[in-house]
């Protein structure tokens, strides 16, 4: 447990800090018991005392009160304490294991110093156990010279340090003892006395007690281990299978007899062959070996023991000798004891014709017994076949082409050394399999090969070929065979077979008169899990399902067999779903599934050992089902086509009404002939009717119509244009066609009337006729000019014309004389209003017929010049050929006031492209 130096150092360290110095003297203030070194069993109890010296004035007068104890600076606790006397104070341990050490004696001093007095250094251990299984050997290390030793089981560790000693005794004498030197269970005993028996025990020691094993007697020559024979050589006998082993021994005592094993093995083997032990038992230096094989390199090993035949020894062997160095030897060579393996191999490059390639196996040396030297071939043609038998002699190669007719052929072959020729190897080549096949061909690995089992068939069997290759991707694979005797049912392929590589394997059974149709199987040395996953992708995704498709992995992926196919898929939120998937299988449909949802699909392919996962796929469903979209569209279609087509008939049955509202029948202003009732205008304003109104312009007619009521309330000067109106209709008669169809000179009907003329009493209101009008540019273009002239249009008037009940009319709540503005959409515009009054519109009755018409007559001038004494500058007009027709408003002033007097014209603009309805 602890160290020789280590203890000593503690304890001068102890002895340092007890001791106080006066006077130049050492003097010890107290001590401990018992005394250092202090050796203890482990799990035992133990008590300690210090004990304080009364003569130390260095510490002053102190009691064992105040002693404290420690171990390795730990404080034992007080209740382990006990105070003897004024000097004496005890610690207690109960059951010890383990106590730090040292274990120190302390006390308190003035200053509340802790002062040490004593320390003592505490080893725990156990006594020794009796030592047992004593065994001697005799080691011959050199010929003349041999050691004795022994070894023994010391038991349990002490954790001290325990002596052991091997002693022993002749009879008569007391030999000295051995100290192992290295170990503590071995020791090594010069001996040079055989023939006597000795007594050997061991004997243990250490601090907590003393203990020997049992004694044993020994016989020195029983238990000899001898050197090894050297010196071995090997010789070669007259025979192929016979060589003789050479070899001188080292152990020489009179009177004793060797015994030997001799093992033997060829070069390049790993299991080694023995002599029968029956047949080496007796003293020799040589031995002949035989039923070796020819022309084989061997390789030999020797040990021995001595024969020990004492009646005591109830069959014990003694001890062998370590194996002696190696020999090799070299049989002889022999002729060879098996004639080549052939198999053939058919073309037919033309129909009726062969071309066969023989090829034959090199003998394997335990066959060849010495060095082939070359091949004989014969090759003979079987009836109804004419082939005269052929022989190639001297062939140093394994392969031979032919071309030959097809048919049965018979080849022969046979290998030669110096020695002599093989047997003749026979196959028979016919031109169909018509005999019967194996069964039960099965395939599968052991004991690092790939066997190959088959059930034979009923008939006697010759021989059997076993061909296999490598499954690869191209078709060029290199095939390889083996000869089987026929009375095998099983064999290995002896060939380099590849883990994590399929093989197709072949069994063809050969007869004397024919062969049998092979039977294939595949098989694998090692299988693993495939080296990649398949990739799967989709062929067809609807919107409930989708359907995966993949492709076989390729065999050198595989490396196993698949066994079959796990496919993972999932959402993005949702489960993973697992499907197991035969391996022959190369699509496979997802149904369930969410519309226009995303999807991770992942596949894995699975062997024997495991599986491997391909890359992930992700896919979308349709959001329509197949048909879906054409079963909305398609109604949806027909449904409009058939909405169309009754709304075309309904429009072609409404047609009229269609036309009337949105294409009115409008008069053609570049047939008016407004510029040939106004003769008063000078005549450029006719001239060049394209400059001063270009296309576009237009010219709207507003008609006025004054109650009669109305009329006799004006003074007589104020009449005067109404008589000039009167006139006009009369000098217009005959001259112009009025607006609508109705002209001057056709219609009798007056347009101004008073009391004078003699009226017809029913005659309220007469109508004036005037116009103003307006050129406007195209696209709301400025004109240079504004005229007025009266219109002499012989064009219809619109349908408001003749029906009257369409008539709008002004009518004013002043008396100032209105103004009114049309537009072309035939509604009504802001009232414009003349002197800051305000005007009022009102929809009023439309007028007598006869009145309008004789207004027309009035207003165009027709039927007099006094338009030109009223002041009113004549203008001319010529309308947009592709334009608007004017209009002509008929309106009633209801009220004018006595100051005030009407005048002939009440000009009223309409924009262009505006027009009433009439």
């Amino acid at each position: 447990m602890f160290s020789q130096r280590s203890w000593s150092v503690h304890v001068v360290c102890t002895l340092l800090s007890i001791y106080s110095f006066g006077d130049g003297l050492i003097e010890m203030c107290g001590i401990i018991r018992p005394e250092a070194p202090v050796v203890l069993p482990i799990g035992s109890n133990f008590t300690a005392l210090c004990i304080l010296n009364d003569h130390c004035y260095s510490l002053g007068k102190i009691h064992a009160n105040q002693i404290i104890w420690r171990t390795k600076n730990v404080l034992v606790p007080k209740e382990q304490y006990h105070v003897i006397n004024q000097t004496v104070s005890s610690v207690t341990f109960s059951d010890i294991t383990m106590i730090p050490s040292p274990l120190t004696c302390n006390i308190m001093v003035a200053g509340n110093i802790e002062q040490n007095i004593y320390g003592v250094e505490i080893q725990l251990g156990f006594p020794p156990e009796k030592p047992k299984n004593l065994s001697c050997i005799v080691i011959q290390t050199q010929p003349e010279l041999f050691i004795l030793r022994c070894t023994w089981d010391p038991g349990r560790e002490t954790f001290l340090n325990t002596n052991y000693s091997l002693k022993s005794r002749w009879p008569d004498k007391m030999l000295p003892e051995c100290i192992p030197q290295k170990t503590k269970n071995a020791c090594d005993v010069p001996i040079f006395v055989f023939f006597v028996t000795m007594k050997i025990w061991v004997e243990a020691k250490n601090e907590l007690g003393e203990v020997e094993s049992d004694h044993i007697e020994f016989d020195p020559l029983q238990y000899v281990k001898p050197l090894p024979p050297n010196k071995l050589s090997v010789n070669s006998g007259e025979f192929p299978t016979v060589l003789k082993l050479s070899w001188t021994n080292r152990f020489n005592i009179v009177s004793t007899v060797l015994k030997y094993i001799i093992r033997y093995k060829t070069v390049n083997s790993t299991s080694w062959s023995e002599v029968p032990r029956e047949e080496t038992d007796s003293q020799r230096t040589s031995f002949a070996i035989q039923e070796l094989r020819p022309f084989t390199k061997y390789v030999f090993q020797l040990c021995c023991a001595i024969n020990y035949a004492h009646p005591r020894s109830n069959g014990y062997e003694g001890y062998w000798s370590d194996w002696s160095e190696e020999v090799v030897g070299f049989t002889a060579e022999d002729m060879p004891t098996k004639g080549p393996a052939v198999w053939r191999k058919i073309s037919t490059p033309s129909p009726g014709n062969w071309t066969l390639e023989l090829t034959w196996k090199e003998l394997y040396p335990s066959e060849a017994n010495g060095v082939i030297l070359g091949y004989e071939v014969s090759i003979s043609g079987k009836p109804p076949v004419s082939f005269p038998m052929k022989v190639y002699s001297q062939l140093n190669v394994t392969k031979l082409i032919l071309n030959v007719q097809n048919g049965t052929y018979e080849v022969r072959i046979t290998a030669y050394n110096k020695v002599g020729k093989s047997p003749t190897s026979v196959l028979l080549i016919s031109p169909t399999n018509s005999k019967a096949p194996v069964k039960d061909i099965v395939a599968f690995p052991k004991d690092g090969k790939l066997w190959v089992n088959w059930t034979a068939p009923k008939e006697f069997v010759n021989k059997y070929i076993i061909e296999w290759y490598e499954v690869c991707e191209h078709s060029d694979c290199s095939t390889e065979w083996q000869q089987e005797p026929g009375t095998k049912h099983s064999a290995f392929l002896k060939g380099d077979i590849k883990p994590f590589k399929c093989y197709n394997i072949t069994v063809i059974p050969l007869y004397v008169n024919g062969q049998g149709e092979g039977r294939s199987t595949q098989a694998y040395l090692q299988q693993d899990v495939p080296s990649n996953g398949p990739s799967v992708q989709t062929k067809k995704v609807g919107k409930f399902e989708a359907l995966l498709e993949w492709k076989p992995l390729s065999v050198d992926e595989q490396n196993g067999f698949i066994k079959y196919y796990n496919i993972t898929y999932k959402t993005a939120t949702g489960n993973e779903t697992v499907v197991i998937v035969n391996a022959s299988q190369t699509e496979y449909p997802l149904s369930s599934l969410s519309s226009d949802t995303l999807y991770m699909v992942q596949m894995a392919a699975y062997t024997e050992i495991g599986g491997r996962s391909g890359p992930q796929f992700t896919f979308t469903t349709k959001k329509f089902g197949e048909g879906e979209i054409e079963a909305i569209v398609v109604p949806v279609c027909l449904a409009f086509l058939i909405v169309t087509l009754l709304g075309v008939l309904f429009c072609f049955s409404k047609r009229d009404i269609i036309k009337k509202h949105i294409w009115p029948n409008v008069p053609d202003p570049s047939k008016s002939v407004i510029a040939q009732w106004s003769p008063q205008t000078p005549s450029k304003h006719f001239n060049s009717k394209e400059q001063i109104y270009p296309e576009g312009s237009f010219t709207d007619v507003s008609v006025v119509e004054i109650e009669a009521d109305d009329k006799k309330s004006l003074s007589e000067p104020d009449l005067k244009p109404f008589d000039l109106l009167k006139k006009e209709k009369n000098a217009s008669e005959g001259h112009s066609s009025g607006i609508g169809g109705s002209s001057c000179m056709s219609s009798p009907r007056q347009s101004v009337s008073d009391s004078d003329e003699g009226e017809p009493a029913q005659n309220t209101s007469s109508t004036v006729q005037y116009s103003t009008v307006v050129p406007n540019g195209y696209r709301d273009q400025i004109p240079p000019v504004q005229v007025f002239s009266r219109s002499e249009s012989t064009q219809p008037l619109l349908e408001s014309e003749e029906r009257p009940e369409d008539q709008q009319v002004l009518k004013s709540d002043s008396s100032t004389p209105t103004h009114s503005y049309f537009k072309q959409n035939g509604n009504w515009d802001d009232t414009v209003t003349d002197g800051g009054s305000s005007e009022r519109v009102k929809q009023i009755s439309p007028i007598n017929e006869e009145d309008v018409a004789g207004l027309h007559c009035a207003q165009m001038g027709g039927c007099g010049a006094e338009g030109d004494e009223q002041g009113v500058s004549p203008g001319a007009f010529h309308p947009c050929p592709e334009g608007p027709s004017m209009q002509f408003e008929p309106t009633r002033i209801n009220t004018v006031t006595d100051n005030e007097i009407p005048k002939s014209y009440l000009p009223q603009t309409v924009r262009q492209g505006g027009y009433m309805p009439q």
